[in-house]
């Protein structure tokens, strides 16, 4: 037998590669690994460059600096699902860095990245493109991207996965998505709710705190609460808080329920099912300060229907409220608050809240923490406001101080809250004594100060409440807040110079207010601002109108004006008419002028000089020694009458020993011819029986005393600027007492008569005309048959050219006497 031959093993073909086993170190070979057009190779590429992003940010940075991201993102459309697999694999890893998202973004791999959520994809394709889409969502405009490229839809689908990683990272790409409210609406639309309560039964609490929380957000929308009860959702959620293994999940449920109890339907469902019931026992048990928070937010969210504050009370929900302000933690006595203030709006439970509530609330006040502070004083405000009541209990409680200590907190709105709640007790006689006595105008003047407006609004809203009173009013002179008042006259918030105006218009209720206020450009900014249509409102024009009338010399040369309600008094003085932004000048000022040809300023004082000695004994000018002129004028009066001046002149040189004259104030020469008018008007006049025949006789005395009766047609020959220009240069003044004037025209007469009439009781205006015209109008009744009261009329007082005749307003006559 032949020996037998071994058989050569067949070679392999020329042209087929062997194969080749590397060990790679480096990621960079991995990355070039991934340009191979070898499906193996690619699939073992991507799985090692996973397990080297997984060990952290450093090595995700290596590989986006490697540029791996590129060729990863041209993998996700690859034919082989292991690729592709792999591929989504290293995205959903990397993409939790801030860096690989924006390359991510700018790459546009949202599009790519929907459309692996498939129903025939794998689940790991959906376990990590869902993560990568959660890791991008934070971001706005990929939020937009998502929604437009239609990847709301498999992701609702994907809560259903049988995956709980799909489902974690599912649920959580929507809630970051629904932040945004055009995604809230869709997700309604595509029927989210049921996958979304299906979510609480899991097994996993963070998927269940993640579908908590998507809830939380969009049961913001009344459409989507409507669909939560009809799928039982509120059962879910009280059974959820009747469980205690779940309390981690409490504080989340109770913000879902906050929600649903905005709306009167549902919150109507759950009273019917004991709900509420159910609700209010789980909180009063409950110890935890994130739940007692979230719930007194639930229930102030709900308190603003009038509705659901009438179901709240019957639920007696205040007693949960004040039990809260109890607590130990700020946050919920902050919440609390909140809740108090909500529920001010029904009567009832304002009441209720009222009378046990505002001693804790008070008591908050002297609280360190500066947001507790504002939410009690916020509550304080609401339970005060329309309540005498419980404003009552507040001073009862001891709660004007702290109140007033309240003014310098730091906290805009607990400033102007506290200020509300000042306000409001100043209603009751005692508390307004109270609140002054600690002095509440100077404490305004930091508020008044403040650049909120709201803080604005209200300082200025108390000082018309508390500007009433004439020791308040010199308070706020004293402490500068005229001026301060004058400023916000400027703001452009409608309220606050309306609150402004009001306050000006309190505060010049008295003469020496009205002069500082104009003597600090009050009443310029007033008239522009009442010449505006937009900024004008009643109290603007009310403001001014008192501002004048409690300075008639400024309000009859800026207006030409005065009423019958208008007295003049002693200090009055006519400067003629002047123009618009020109400045006032006061007597003091207008005496220091050097003498001038102008229109002589006539100036009324009828205030006997002993008075004028006595009550400006500290004060006294040098005018006063100027007797001279004083004693010329009363010459040939009678010896009796004699009397007074050397009295005067007794009198006033040991007042000027004891007074320094540099520091001394002008004080105006009284007119004792003026006085001797009224006197004598006094006693001939009034004792006539009707208004008409005192009018005439006043009339006719007045003419008789300022030159006589003249003719009309030789009105121009009555020659009176003369006799006004020789009392001037004796006086060495352009001040003219209206007593020296013997000739006197038209506007001199109209003065005069007015300020006898002033004091006699005959009511009459003064109206300025043109070209030193002026004229008086009386309102006199007719005489009427027995039984019936006719309406006054209107008549123009003749003291020119006919004396005492009355001139019907509106007739031809009447027009001829006021003009030329």
């Amino acid at each position: 037998m032949g020996k037998k031959v071994k058989k050569e093993a067949e070679s392999p073909p020329k042209d087929v590669f062997d194969p080749l086993l590397i060990e790679s170190k480096t990621p960079a070979t991995a990355v070039l690994m991934l340009s191979s057009p070898e499906n193996e190779v690619l699939a073992k590429a991507c799985d090692a460059l996973y397990k080297f992003a997984s060990k952290g940010d450093e090595n995700k940075l290596t590989l986006l600096g490697l540029g791996a991201l590129e060729h990863l993102y041209k993998l996700l459309s690859h034919e082989d699902p292991i690729v592709r697999r792999n591929a989504v694999m290293v995205f959903g890893i990397m993409a939790s860095n801030h860096d690989v998202k924006k390359l991510l973004r700018e790459l546009d791999v949202t599009n790519s990245l929907i459309s692996q959520l498939a129903p025939e994809e794998d689940v790991v394709v959906h376990e990590f493109a869902t993560l990568c889409l959660a890791h991008m969502a934070v971001e706005y405009t990929t939020k937009v991207k998502i929604f437009e490229q239609g990847g709301l839809e498999p992701l609702i689908r994907l809560l259903g996965s049988p995956d709980p990683d799909v489902k974690k990272n599912s649920v959580e790409c929507l809630y970051l998505l629904v932040q945004d409210f055009q995604n809230r609406a869709a997700v309604r639309e595509l029927n989210v709710i049921p996958p979304l309560l299906g979510l609480l039964e899991s097994e996993y609490p963070v998927i269940q705190l993640l579908a908590l929380q998507t809830l939380e957000v969009i049961s913001k929308d009344r459409e989507t609460r409507i669909i939560l009860g009809e799928n039982k959702g509120l059962d879910f959620l009280l059974n959820i808080l009747e469980n205690s293994e779940l309390s981690d999940l409490h504080i989340e449920t109770l913000a879902v329920l906050g929600n649903c109890l905005e709306d009167v339907h549902t919150l109507q469902l759950i009273q019917l099912t004991g709900g509420i019931k159910k609700l209010l026992s789980f909180l009063e048990i409950s110890t935890v300060p994130g739940i007692q928070k979230n719930a007194a937010k639930a229930i102030t969210k709900a308190a603003y229907d009038a509705e659901i504050r009438k179901i709240l009370h019957w639920e007696e929900v205040e007693k949960f409220l004040l039990n809260l302000l109890e607590t130990n933690n700020d946050e919920v006595k902050v919440a609390a608050s909140q809740a108090i203030s909500a529920m001010c709006g029904n009567i009832d439970s304002k009441s209720v809240l009222g009378l046990q509530g505002i001693p804790q609330l008070v008591q908050l006040l002297s609280s360190n923490n500066e947001e507790v502070k504002e939410a009690a004083v916020t509550a304080l405000s609401n339970l005060t406001t329309a309540s005498p009541r419980n404003a009552s209990v507040v001073a009862e409680a001891e709660g004007i101080e702290p109140l007033m200590n309240t003014l310098t907190a730091q906290r805009d709105g607990a400033v102007a809250n506290a200020i509300a709640v000042l306000t409001n007790l100043s209603l009751q006689e005692p508390s307004r004594v109270s609140i002054q006595s600690h002095g509440i105008m100077r404490a305004l003047a930091g508020p008044l100060r403040s650049t909120n407006s709201q803080v604005q609004s209200k300082a200025a809203f108390a000082v018309a409440a508390f500007g009433c009173d004439a020791d308040a009013r010199t308070e706020l002179r004293n402490a500068g807040g005229l001026g301060l008042l004058i400023e916000l006259l400027h703001s452009k918030n409608e309220e606050v110079r309306r609150n402004a105006c009001w306050a000006l218009m309190i505060c010049a209720s008295d003469e020496l207010t009205a002069l500082e206020l104009c003597s600090l450009g009050a009443l310029d900014i007033l008239e522009e601002i009442n010449l505006s249509t937009k900024r004008k409102n009643k109290f603007s024009e009310a403001a001014l109108e008192k501002l004048l009338d409690n300075n008639l010399s400024q309000k009859y040369s800026r207006m030409g004006y005065l009423s019958s309600s208008n007295i003049i008094t002693n200090g009055f003085y006519d400067c003629g008419q002047i123009k618009h932004g020109e400045k006032f000048l006061s007597l003091e000022e207008l005496s220091k002028q050097e003498l001038t040809d102008r229109r002589a300023i006539i100036f009324i004082n009828a205030k006997p000089q002993e008075n004028v000695v006595v009550e400006k004994a500290q004060d006294v000018s040098p005018s006063l020694s100027r007797t001279s002129s004083r004693e010329k004028a009363r010459k040939g009066k009678g010896e009796k009458e004699e009397e007074k001046p050397k009295e005067v002149i007794n009198i006033t040189p040991e007042v000027q020993e004891e007074i320094n004259v540099e520091n001394s104030h002008w004080l105006p020469p009284p007119d004792f011819i003026l006085m001797d008018y009224i006197n004598d008007a006094s006693r001939t006049i009034l004792p006539l029986t009707t208004t008409r025949e005192q009018v005439v006789a006043l009339a006719q005395f007045v003419a008789d005393k300022m030159g006589g009766p003249v003719e009309i047609e030789k009105l121009h020959n009555f020659s009176w600027e003369l006799q006004i220009s020789e009392i001037e240069f004796e006086l060495k003044c352009n001040i003219v007492p209206i007593g020296k004037i013997k000739r006197g025209t038209f506007y001199h007469r109209a003065l005069l008569f007015k300020v006898i009439a002033d004091r006699m009781g005959i009511g009459c205006s003064l109206v300025r005309g043109k070209y030193n015209r002026a004229w008086n109008e009386v309102k006199l009744v007719e005489d009427s048959p027995k039984g019936l009261l006719l309406p006054p009329q209107e008549y123009l007082v003749d003291l020119m050219f006919e004396p005492g005749c009355l001139i019907k307003q509106g007739t031809a006559k009447a027009d001829q006497y006021k003009r030329i």
